[in-house]
């Protein structure tokens, strides 16, 4: 199976703990692309076999939302991932987040275990796609560049706070509040990681979610660096996302202009326009423009 090379056109991924049914729902049916049906940092550990009920069974009770209604299970390298899975894979959700990768190993991993579920629940082989948070863990920081031509991968996403724990850090932002040298690192990382691998770069949460404000400035500053979503916390954070990661109306215009222009002049390698000099590079970013708002 081939990696994903095209954009999901998914703005925003919401959280919503596995073991809250009023929340799973209130996710379900508000505006989000996808809702993230927690079951690891959301969900005490204790509750874990009860939210994995919790989660299959919203699922079925969803069948025409499946594709957008995904889960994120445990680490791979702890005991609760298979659980979640065998759980949670005979209700067929969207797709599968998997947290603190430490490479393209584990992709590789979870897709032969995606693949027997599969076949075991009837469910279209290859079908249930994969997000992947790349930053949670010291050695994922060194493998972000790993991705490309991984299975089933839909998305690549960062984390800070599980990046702080393992690096032993008491704090990962400094006193102007902007995340420090590191966290800024993983950031760049996962989207020049998602870049390579040719699938959408998923900017990690706004942990304030009363800051809309913050939101929206945030989204609009990643979205001009390269990520096509961000992850959500709260239902009212999805509507803030899917406006900024959407294009505006004058930026539709602006693109088609250029493809334009470029189309009546075919031969040509850079051109004059409103007092600038377009090259090939902006050709290319207008097209994908177009191409993106044509999915979403």
């Amino acid at each position: 199976m081939e990696s994903a090379s095209t954009s999901l056109g998914a703005r925003s991924w919401l959280f919503a703990p596995g073991d809250s049914q009023k929340k799973m729902e209130k996710a379900a049916t508000g505006s989000a692309d996808i809702v993230i049906l927690d079951l690891e940092d959301a969900v005490a550990a204790e509750q874990r076999p009860k939210a994995r009920s919790m989660v299959a069974d919203l699922l079925r009770a969803q069948p025409r939302d499946r594709a957008r209604l995904w889960v994120r299970i445990n680490p791979l390298q702890g005991p609760d991932a298979l659980a979640d899975l065998a759980a949670v894979m005979p209700a067929q959700p969207g797709g599968v987040m998997l947290p603190k990768s430490r490479g393209r190993a584990d992709i590789e991993r979870l897709d032969h275990y995606l693949s027997a579920l599969e076949v075991s629940a009837g469910i279209e082989l290859g079908s249930t796609r994969i997000i992947v948070l790349v930053t949670e863990t010291a050695e994922g920081m060194f493998t972000t560049g790993t991705y490309a031509g991984a299975p089933r991968l839909a998305a690549m996403t960062w984390g800070a706070e599980d990046l702080a724990d393992a690096v032993g850090a008491s704090e990962n932002r400094g006193a102007d509040g902007a995340y420090g040298f590191t966290y800024e690192l993983a950031r760049s990382l996962c989207l020049l990681g998602a870049a390579s691998a040719r699938v959408d770069a998923v900017e990690t949460i706004h942990g304030d979610f009363r800051d809309e404000a913050g939101l929206r400035q945030r989204a609009a500053q990643v979205r001009r660096a390269g990520f096509r979503g961000m992850l959500a916390i709260h239902p009212a954070q999805a509507d803030v996302i899917n406006e900024a990661f959407s294009p505006t109306a004058d930026e539709l215009a602006a693109a088609r202009e250029i493809v334009e222009l470029f189309a009546a002049n075919p031969g040509a390698g850079t051109l004059g326009h409103k007092g600038t000099m377009l090259d090939r590079p902006h050709l290319a970013r207008a097209q994908a423009l177009l191409a993106l708002a044509g999915r979403q």
